[in-house]
C-alpha cells in the first residue's frame, strides 16, 4: 500500500539546510498495524504529513496505492486524502456545536455522498466503536476517550484503506488510552491498514511493527514476523 524511497524532507532556516526526513525508505503492507515512535523533533509530524499527503518530499519516491504522491496536482492530493486516507489526530478536532453523528458525516459531505447513505454510514462507524447509543451527544457531553471513538469513526466511516492515526492517546489518561489503542488493534483484525504515531514506547509496543525515527532517519525495531 505504501512505499517510500529515499524520500527527504529539506527546509533552509536561517540559511541552514535541515533534513527533517533524511533517505527514508519504507513500506507498509494491506493489513499492516505499524507504531512509528520517536521524540519531539525527531521528524514524526514530518513524516505523517508525508504520508498522509498533506506534503510532498522534497526528493525521492514516495507511492500510495500505487501513485506517486510528489507528481499529482493539488487536487489530486485532496481527493486522495478524502478518499484513501481516515485521520485520527490528537486533540479529537470535532465541531463543539454538532452531535457525534453530524461530526462523522461531516467528511461524507465533501465527498458528496447523498444524505440517507452518509447516515447510514456515519451511523455504521458509530456503532462499531461502540457509541451506538450517543449518537446524538454533543462533544461535551461526552467523556475524553468518547470523544476520540467519533473522531476514529468519524476517521472510518468514508470507509478508507489506511487509518493514520496522529498521538491518538496522547491527551487521554492510560486507562482511556489503552481503551483506545484495543479499539485499533480490533480494527486492525477486521483489515484496517493503520499507521500509528506516538511518542509512548508502550503504546508503539502493541502495533505489529514498530519503526523508531530519530534526527529523520528510520529504524525497524519490531516487525510483525518477530
Amino acid at each position: 500500500m505504501i512505499a517510500m524511497n529515499g524520500v527527504y524532507k529539506t527546509y533552509t532556516l536561517a540559511g541552514e539546510t535541515l533534513n527533517a526526513l533524511d533517505d527514508i525508505s519504507l513500506t507498509v503492507a494491506k493489513g499492516d498495524f505499524m507504531a512509528i515512535v520517536g521524540p519531539s523533533g525527531s521528524g514524526k509530524s514530518t513524516l505523517m504529513n508525508v504520508l498522509g499527503c498533506l506534503d510532498t518530499p522534497t526528493r525521492g519516491q514516495y507511492l500510495l496505492d500505487g501513485a506517486e504522491i510528489g507528481k499529482l496536482s493539488d487536487n489530486k492530493l485532496a481527493n486522495i486524502r478524502n478518499n484513501k486516507i481516515g485521520f485520527i489526530f490528537q486533540s479529537f478536532h470535532l465541531l463543539p456545536r454538532l452531535s457525534a453523528i453530524d461530526n462523522v458525516e461531516l467528511p461524507l459531505i465533501y465527498r458528496g455522498i447523498s444524505g440517507k447513505e452518509r447516515h447510514a454510514m456515519a451511523k455504521e462507524a458509530l456503532q462499531k466503536v461502540g457509541l451506538g447509543e450517543r449518537m446524538r451527544h454533543m462533544p461535551n457531553q461526552l467523556s475524553g476517550g468518547q470523544q476520540q471513538r467519533v473522531a476514529i469513526a468519524r476517521a472510518l466511516a468514508g470507509r478508507p484503506p489506511l487509518l493514520l492515526a496522529d498521538e491518538p492517546t496522547g491527551a487521554l489518561d492510560s486507562k482511556t488510552s489503552q481503551d483506545v489503542i484495543e479499539l485499533l488493534k480490533a480494527l486492525n483484525e477486521e483489515g484496517n491498514t493503520i499507521v500509528l504515531i506516538t511518542h509512548d514506547p508502550k503504546v508503539a509496543g502493541q502495533a505489529k511493527r514498530v519503526v523508531r525515527i530519530q534526527d529523520g532517519q528510520l529504524s525497524e525495531e519490531r516487525s510483525a514476523a518477530s
